[in-house]
């Protein structure tokens, strides 16, 4: 029986192709693949709505998880038989100066999995041993599948944030990276509101059953209700660059934003209530090997629990149930086992 992969071929074009398992260099290894988280950018590539380059054709996903089926001549910290996540770093130029000092997720040379380099929304996965951290057996396959939407808002409220215990928190909205980013603020002891529209009911309740505060619209009352001056940080988790202009309304002077969401499409925005109010703002993209450590044990010890992300979980030949159940909002996360 050939195996199947879910290939995007063309721009806005998704199926399910035969795929043979890729041959290893010597610094790789090959995956069995467990299970596989469906990222919005998946289903924007499924739709031909994304502001990334894509390399045609290629197989999605780049948030998984699995067992060691082959290892490279050259591999010899990992075997046959290991639980395994992956970093989304497929490909990187380690010599360069960013990547020399750790920072190889924003290096130039960096092309990921599932947009430049094929996915895992397949049996096997080829990736290189650089990538891999130690499933803990307290982790189901569907769980660690979730480790990288966590390290992309660990690194968005931790390192790029600024969360002190009693601070009030706004997150711009309830997709999966901003009620993760919500959760992370929470675990610094951080009091934390999310704001979505009303077509993310359901995202909004799983928000609510993570610890977060809903609100549905406008947040100025709630972040503005303590003092008068507005919440002490903003997480802007929203697919567009206009929430950064609320963000900024929103935030105490000297407060500070984190900017993780993004997507197509320009802004025109005054800088000047940035300038007026002193206000911090930072980018926050992808994730390092630190970041990954510490999450995996956030989610061993149980302090992160994600269980109420998934949606429901599909084989992989069902995977347009699960990219439908993440476009119309009706689930937060779909999971995909080949």
């Amino acid at each position: 029986m050939t195996d199947l992969a879910v290939v995007n071929y063309g721009p806005g074009q998704v199926e399910l192709r035969p795929a043979e398992p890729p041959p290893l260099g010597p610094h790789d290894v090959l995956l069995e693949v467990q299970a596989v988280s469906v990222c919005g950018s998946d289903v924007h590539q499924w739709h031909g709505q994304m502001s990334w380059n894509v390399t045609y054709p290629v197989v999605l996903g780049h948030e998984f998880t699995g067992i060691i089926a082959a290892v490279g001549v050259s591999v010899s910290d990992w075997k046959v038989g290991d639980r395994v996540v992956s970093e989304t770093a497929a490909q990187v130029d380690m010599s360069t100066p960013l990547s020399r000092v750790g920072l190889y997720n924003l290096c130039p040379s960096r092309s990921g999995f599932g947009a430049v380099i094929n996915g895992a929304m397949a049996k096997y996965v080829r990736t290189p041993a650089r990538c891999l951290h130690r499933v803990p057996e307290s982790i189901s396959p569907e769980i660690a599948s979730l480790t990288e939407p966590c390290c992309v808002a660990y690194n968005a409220v931790v390192n790029n944030g600024n969360v002190r215990p009693g601070d009030r928190i706004v997150v711009l909205g309830p997709g999966p990276i901003g009620i993760l980013a919500g959760a992370m603020a929470r675990i610094q002891g951080g009091e934390v509101a999310i704001v979505g529209l009303e077509r993310d009911a359901t995202r909004l309740e799983v928000a609510r059953q993570m610890g977060l505060h809903p609100i549905v619209g406008d947040a100025t009352e709630w972040a503005y209700a303590v003092d008068g001056l507005g919440a002490d940080g903003v997480i802007d988790a929203a697919g567009v660059s206009a929430t950064v202009k609320t963000a900024i309304e929103l935030v105490r002077p000297a407060g500070w934003v984190s900017k993780v969401g993004w997507g197509a499409g320009e802004f025109p925005l005054s800088l000047d209530p940035l300038v007026q109010k002193n206000v911090t703002l930072r980018g926050s993209f992808s994730h390092n090997y630190p970041v990954w450590e510490r999450v995996l044990r956030l989610l061993d010890t149980g302090a992160l629990d994600v269980r109420p992300l998934i949606g429901g979980v599909w084989p992989l030949e069902e995977w347009m149930e699960g990219f439908e159940g993440m476009h119309n909002g009706s689930i937060v996360k779909a999971v995909l086992k080949p």
